[in-house]
């Protein structure tokens, strides 16, 4: 299954790329996120492993993110493994003249292993791809409240 979109922001790319390249900004626009540890590789750098971690109330969740291709400020590409889903994301930031950002996103999942997700797509395939579009909007706002 995959998702595609895009949101414009109202920021010039550096600053856009910048953020979003910044692990600490994580927390700023992902829900539950805690924190993210570099396993091998150096931080933000193609072939960078790290664990992600998030909770959502007393359930954890664990993703192991490699990186395939920063190209930043201009895009950057992740695959990412959970014991029961892999996912793939792919990000561009196109200016769209000295101030404004379009931010493309897609993300496609390519391995569902455990029953209640495998329902989900099948019911309720919106619901995945509403949570990229949020997290979307939330970078989005984060971005544009912070100075130039």
């Amino acid at each position: 299954m995959k998702f595609k979109g895009s949101i414009d922001i109202d920021k010039p790319q550096a600053q856009v790329a910048a953020l979003f390249a910044d692990p600490q900004n994580l927390g700023e626009y992902q829900d539950g996120f805690q924190k993210k540890v570099l396993l091998s590789g150096q931080m933000g750098q193609d072939g960078a492993v790290s664990k992600m971690y998030y909770s959502d109330g007393k359930r954890s969740m664990e993703l192991t993110e490699t990186i395939t291709a920063n190209r930043l400020p201009d895009s950057f590409e992740a695959s990412y493994h959970h014991k029961h889903m892999d996912n793939t994301m792919k990000c561009r930031f196109i200016p769209l003249g000295e101030t404004k950002t379009r931010y493309e996103y897609e993300f496609e999942y390519t391995r569902v292993s455990w029953v209640l997700p495998k329902l989900i797509f099948m019911f309720f395939p919106g619901m995945f791809r509403r949570q990229g579009e949020k997290w979307m909007r939330q970078f989005k706002a984060f971005v544009e409240k912070q100075q130039e």
